[in-house]
């Protein structure tokens, strides 16, 4: 069995949806609205003439919140061979929509991937990832700033619109690797698949631990007696412990080294701050 099965994920180009990393989709388009297929990588059809287009063009079929009813059309999008992504109507139950994802499944190749759209409800996205082990997409393209929070709910992949490169793409990218790294669970196949999961996780530590400079920044400013002649190694042995309780491969001698490092590292910036 391919390790793109085992990880239950689903080939979109050279995107793996599913188990692994979260994905940034930036190439949905809708011929409904009259958008162009050329570089698309999901495509809503207007009517069933549009899909021998997008069987030769696009990388997965986008069965839309308006016309989930239109079992014909449905039928044949799924019956494409590429993977369909299906959209759910917003007064469908999760049951209406897994319902729909099945049928889906049944009429094409099983590559069937949910999507939240619109106002997306991010607790009733996680409810259908956890009923059907499907992936899942959330669309932010109406309010990026859903990006960290989607994540963090468990979706599988970000959808932003596809003209977009700039300040919102960044926002979702950003919410992708830095809440990806501290919340979903990896088991990359490959030495690049774990190069880039150690990649995405250095990511979150360095902006973590500019933030806990700024912080200790600011608590040197406060405290009577700053630099290294004011450290509490009482309360930095405590740190260490608690960090110890939620790393325990590391323990705590070398959490310890670890932690010293970025204690001396945070004062050091502090008196070269103070000193300008």
């Amino acid at each position: 069995m391919s390790s793109t099965l085992e990880r239950h994920a689903v080939p979109v180009g050279e995107l793996l949806v599913g188990e692994g990393p979260a994905v940034v989709i930036g190439g949905r388009v809708s011929l409904r609205r009259g958008q162009a297929l050329e570089g698309a990588t999901l495509v809503e059809p207007s009517t069933a003439a549009d899909l021998p287009a997008i069987a030769e063009h696009a990388h997965a079929v986008v069965v839309g919140a308006s016309w989930t009813r239109d079992i014909p059309l449905v039928r044949a999008a799924a019956g494409l061979g590429l993977p369909v992504v299906v959209e759910r109507r917003a007064t469908a139950s999760v049951e209406e929509w897994l319902g729909l994802a099945d049928y889906c499944a049944t009429e094409g190749d099983g590559r069937v991937i949910l999507c939240e759209g619109g106002r997306p409800d991010l607790a009733l996205m996680r409810a259908a990832k956890a009923a059907s082990g499907r992936p899942v997409l959330a669309d932010v393209s109406g309010d990026v700033g859903l990006s960290a929070a989607a994540v963090a709910a468990g979706a599988d992949g970000l959808i932003v619109d596809a003209s977009d490169v700039g300040a919102d793409r960044r926002v979702a990218e950003e919410a992708v690797a830095l809440v990806g790294a501290l919340l979903r669970d990896e088991a990359p196949a490959t030495l690049p698949e774990a190069r880039q999961a150690i990649d995405r996780v250095d990511a979150a530590l360095a902006t973590l631990f500019e933030r806990r400079a700024a912080l200790a920044g600011i608590v040197q400013r406060i405290k009577p007696v700053g630099g290294f002649a004011g450290r509490d190694l009482g309360r930095e042995r405590a740190l260490v412990a608690r960090m110890a309780v939620r790393a325990p491969s590391l323990g705590e001698e070398r959490m310890a080294t670890i932690m010293n490092a970025v204690i001396e590292a945070g004062l050091h910036l502090a008196e070269e701050r103070a000193a300008r």
